[in-house]
């Protein structure tokens, strides 16, 4: 294959990220939109060796799976990869994307549970976090980065958010027309308004804009008062030329900055820039299977456990947990949390790197039943973090993930399917020596429309800690 030639093949499986895996002449070309089954002529867009890279022309026999995308964006923003693809589908497609990742990657052949569905497939996000730029005239525009780029396409609606989100693309164009405050030209770095972001929790709102001086925005407050009017608006100051959404620098323009929040019984302070999952639904469904998976008799040790959120409910059902985190800022937070909450002598907060505090508080309470709650970042856990729980062995470990990726090299560690030699992952010579057992894993849609994947795994303590030198 060529680069710009037009070549037709049939789509034998899809890649990770929902593209279309076509094999002709002795190349494999991913193509995007594509279906399992369906014929397609394509682009060449890229060629390299035995791989290449195109762009769908035509679907010339169509899957039974196909649907039309109803977004008018669809294939030039860089948001949703599958709403060319039912919902069912997408549910299946997704559970396949964790099998794989787990048999490829990690070695391991257990069998992924159903994928948890989202109860709405469109409408489900509580956060916009939209760029706002200039088109080749220097028009102000709001919308989202096109695919692999940073070239904004401009939208007056997304689908997947709440039906808000129209309501604030309109009060923004409407402030920086009237009072001719352009948007952000990232090759020049001129321009003010960088980028709008929304939290919504429970019928409040959160407003943070970010620009790049301080300018009035009396006249942008007073259009988002036409729609809504329990909110709370910020001013965030980012001189800086990186991707960065916010400095440090934060001006509070109406209310009080956050706002109080509730969930499983746990009041928390939400601001424009506390994590909390975009999608209310499958939240509250994934924190409900780890609560029911955390024993009563156990003392539950959180890891990353950022701003404590699920540390206090954590600690509310056992009785006793632990928060592990190294950002400063997330454990005052938590120790906020803490004392709203009425929990300071069930639940204890530490700033610090996970791998050297887990064996310290295993030390501390030897003895006791203990569950290990695990919600590392996209990358994984550090390799480090993992000998450190191999070496503790807890009882039970639940560990959330948003990259099948990463969770399959972790989980290979962890059950012995993998081990380390010379710095490098190997496939291991005797996989059962490993610490841990699967019990369950489970694929929760957080995100409809999108190639992104949570993913709940326990584990359970399979071997003594003697037996876990493959992985130490």
């Amino acid at each position: 294959m060529k680069k710009n030639e037009i070549h037709t093949g049939t789509v034998c499986g899809l890649g990770t990220d929902g593209e279309g895996i076509i094999k002709s002449e002795g190349t494999t070309a991913f193509v995007p939109f594509c279906l399992e089954g369906e014929q397609v002529a394509f682009k060449v867009l890229k060629a390299d060796k035995n791989i290449a890279y195109g762009k769908l022309q035509t679907v010339l026999t169509t899957s039974y799976s196909r649907v039309n995308a109803p977004c008018t964006v669809f294939e030039r923003c860089g948001g949703c990869d599958l709403q060319h693809m039912n919902y069912p589908a997408q549910l299946a497609f997704k559970r396949q994307t964790v099998q794989g990742s787990l048999k490829k990657i990690g070695g391991i052949d257990f069998a992924v549970g159903e994928c948890v569905p989202c109860a709405g497939e469109y409408r489900y996000r509580n956060k916009l976090a939209m760029p706002i730029g200039v088109d080749e005239n220097g028009q102000t525009i709001l919308g989202f980065y096109g695919r692999r780029s940073h070239r904004i396409v401009p939208a007056d609606d997304c689908l997947i958010q709440s039906e808000w989100v129209k309501n604030v693309i309109s009060a923004v164009k409407n402030y920086s027309e009237v009072k001719h405050i352009a948007g952000y030209n990232e090759a020049t770095h001129s321009g003010i308004l960088r980028r709008i972001v929304v939290r919504e929790i429970k019928g409040k709102f959160i407003f943070a804009l970010v620009v790049t001086k301080l300018v009035d925005v009396g006249y942008l407050v007073s259009e988002l008062e036409k729609s809504f009017k329990d909110f709370t608006f910020l001013l965030n100051v980012n001189t800086s030329q990186g991707n960065a959404i916010f400095s440090k620098e934060w001006h509070i323009c109406r209310g009080e900055g956050f706002f109080t929040a509730e969930e499983n019984g746990i009041k928390y302070k939400a601001g424009a820039n506390t994590f909390v999952q975009v999608n209310d639904d499958v939240r509250s469904k994934l924190y409900s299977r780890v609560l029911d998976e955390a024993d009563e008799s156990s003392v539950a040790l959180d890891l990353y456990s950022g701003g404590g959120l699920l540390t206090a409910m954590l600690a509310k059902k056992c009785g006793l947990a632990y928060g592990i985190e190294i950002v400063e800022e997330a454990t005052r937070c938590a120790d906020d949390l803490k004392r709203e909450n009425g929990l300071q002598n069930k639940m204890i907060n530490i700033c610090g790197a996970v791998e050297n505090e887990l064996e310290r508080v295993f030390a501390q309470t030897d003895g006791a039943k203990r569950i290990i709650v695990c919600d590392p970042p996209r990358k994984g856990m550090e390799r480090s973090v993992v000998q450190a729980i191999a070496r503790c062995g807890a009882d039970k470990i639940i560990l959330i993930s948003c990259n099948p990726a990463t969770l399959a090299r972790d989980l290979g560690l962890l059950t012995g399917t993998l081990a380390e030699a010379d710095g490098k992952l190997i496939k291991a010579e005797h996989p059962s020596s490993g610490a841990y057992e699967i019990q369950s894993v489970t694929p929760f849609d957080m995100f409809p429309q999108t190639k992104h994947i949570e993913t709940l795994v326990v584990l359970s303590k399979k071997i003594p800690d003697s037996h876990i030198n493959n992985i130490i």
